[in-house]
C-alpha cells in the first residue's frame, strides 16, 4: 500500500497515471464544524495501481494532482462526485473534467435512485466493505492500517464498477442520459453558491415583496458571514429563525426575545446587530426596488386528473425502461408541469424531456391519451379533428 507524503512521490504517480483512460478518485473529509470541507485524504487509482495521497503532509504540493483532474484525455471516475468536486474546486478553482460518477450511471441504469457505494459494490462487485472506519477522524495522524486499507477499497472496487457501467450504458444505448447528468456536474456553478442566490436553498414561503427582499438580503448575510467564519449555515442561523426574520423584521436587540426560531439571548450576539442593519436597509428600500415576487401560474391544480394522468404516465415510461420513476421526475416536477409547460424543471429537459415531458405535455393538451391494456399503459393518439 502506497501513501503518498510528498510532492516527488505525487509527481511519479500523476505522470504515470495520465497514461491511462481513466483514473478513480475519492476523498475523506471533515465538514461538522467548518463551511469549507477539510481535506484529510485522496485516493486514486489506475487499472495497475492505487495510492492515498496525505493532503497533510508537510511540504506537500498537491498542483501534480491538480493537473491530471484537469487533463481532458483522463476520466475521472468517482461515486456521488458532488461533495469530492467541491473541495476540489475550492482548491484548485476548477472542475475535473471529464468526469464519471458511478451513482448517477447507476440510477439510470436501474440500480435505483441514489444508490450507495456499498450496495452497488455489492451488487456489481459481489463485495462486502467493511464500514468501520466510514466515521473516524480522517485529520487524526498516523492513521491506522484499518482506516487506510478502508479508503483504498473506495478506489479498487470503483475500477470494477466503472468499466461494468460504461457496459450497460452502452447495451441500453443510455450515453446521452449520462452525459446530461455528467454536464451538470462539470459546471462551477453547481458548487459555487453566490451569497445573492443563497435564499433559493432556504425552505420558507413569504407572500410580499418586502418579506423576500428581505430574505434574500439575510440569506446573503449569512451566506458569506459563513464563508467569512468557515462555519456551517445552520451555525450562524437556521433556516426557520431566517424565515421568520425575514417576515418579523426586528430592528432592536430585545425584540429578537419575542420571536420562537430565534435562540434566547441573541439579540446581544454580534449576529444580531449584523441582522439589523440588514433589516435597516430593507425597511429604507423604496417600493420600485423591491423584487418582483415570483409568478404563480393560474391552471389546474397540480393534485387534480391531469396531474393523476401524469403520475400514470411517469410509472409506464419508468416501468417500460427499468429506472426508478424519480430518477425521471420528482412529484414536484409533474405539480410544475401542470401549472406551467415551460417550467424549469429537469423533466422538461435533456434526456427526460424526450422521454417524458414532451409526451407528459402532450396527454396534457389532449393530443395524447392513454389506455390500460393486459400488459401495460399505452400511448393512445388523439385525432385532432
Amino acid at each position: 500500500m502506497q501513501v503518498i507524503t510528498s510532492t516527488r512521490e505525487l509527481e511519479a504517480f500523476c505522470k504515470d497515471a495520465a497514461g491511462y483512460d481513466f483514473v478513480t478518485v475519492d476523498t475523506e473529509f471533515l465538514r461538522e464544524t467548518t463551511y469549507w470541507p477539510k481535506l484529510c485524504l485522496v485516493q486514486a487509482a489506475t487499472i495497475d495501481t492505487a495510492v492515498i495521497i496525505d493532503p497533510l503532509a508537510d511540504g506537500i504540493d498537491l498542483a501534480p494532482f491538480a493537473e491530471l483532474l484537469a487533463n481532458p484525455e483522463v476520466t475521472k471516475v468517482f461515486h456521488a462526485a458532488r461533495q469530492d468536486i467541491e473541495i476540489f474546486v475550492k482548491l484548485f478553482g476548477t472542475v475535473p473534467h471529464p468526469i464519471f460518477d458511478t451513482q448517477v450511471a447507476a440510477s439510470v441504469c436501474g440500480h435505483g435512485d441514489s444508490i450507495s457505494y456499498d450496495n452497488l459494490v455489492r451488487s456489481i462487485v459481489g463485495a462486502e466493505i467493511d464500514k468501520s472506519s466510514r466515521f473516524t477522524d480522517w485529520s487524526h495522524r498516523p492513521l491506522t492500517e484499518k482506516q487506510l486499507t478502508y479508503a483504498l477499497a473506495d478506489v479498487t472496487h470503483l475500477r470494477d464498477m466503472y468499466e461494468a457501467l460504461r457496459g450497460e450504458i452502452a447495451k441500453t444505448r443510455r450515453e446521452s442520459w449520462v452525459a446530461d447528468e455528467m454536464a451538470i456536474l462539470e459546471s462551477v456553478d453547481t458548487y459555487v453558491i453566490q451569497p445573492q442566490d443563497a435564499w433559493k436553498r432556504v425552505k420558507a414561503r413569504v407572500n410580499k415583496p418586502r418579506d423576500l427582499a428581505a430574505l434574500q438580503a439575510l440569506a446573503a448575510w449569512r451566506e458569506q458571514r459563513a464563508k467569512d467564519n468557515d462555519q456551517p449555515r445552520g451555525r450562524i442561523i437556521k433556516d426557520d429563525a431566517l424565515a421568520e426574520l425575514a417576515t418579523q423584521r426586528p430592528t432592536r436587540p430585545d425584540a429578537f426575545e419575542k420571536l420562537r426560531a430565534v435562540p434566547r439571548g441573541f439579540g446581544r450576539s454580534s449576529a444580531a446587530g449584523e441582522i439589523i442593519e440588514v433589516i435597516k436597509q430593507v425597511e429604507a428600500m423604496d417600493k420600485s426596488a423591491l423584487p418582483a415576487m415570483p409568478d404563480r401560474p393560474r391552471g389546474p391544480s397540480p393534485k387534480g386528473a391531469i396531474g393523476d394522468l401524469l403520475r400514470v404516465w411517469l410509472k409506464a415510461v419508468a416501468d417500460n425502461n427499468g429506472v426508478a420513476t424519480r430518477i425521471i421526475a420528482s412529484s414536484d416536477d409533474i405539480d410544475a408541469i401542470v401549472l406551467d409547460d415551460n417550467a424549469d424543471v429537469p423533466a422538461l429537459q435533456g434526456w427526460r424531456r424526450k422521454l417524458f415531458g414532451d409526451k407528459a405535455l402532450a396527454i396534457k393538451h389532449g393530443r395524447l391519451a392513454l389506455a390500460a391494456t393486459r400488459t401495460g399503459v399505452i400511448e393512445v393518439p388523439v385525432d385532432p379533428q
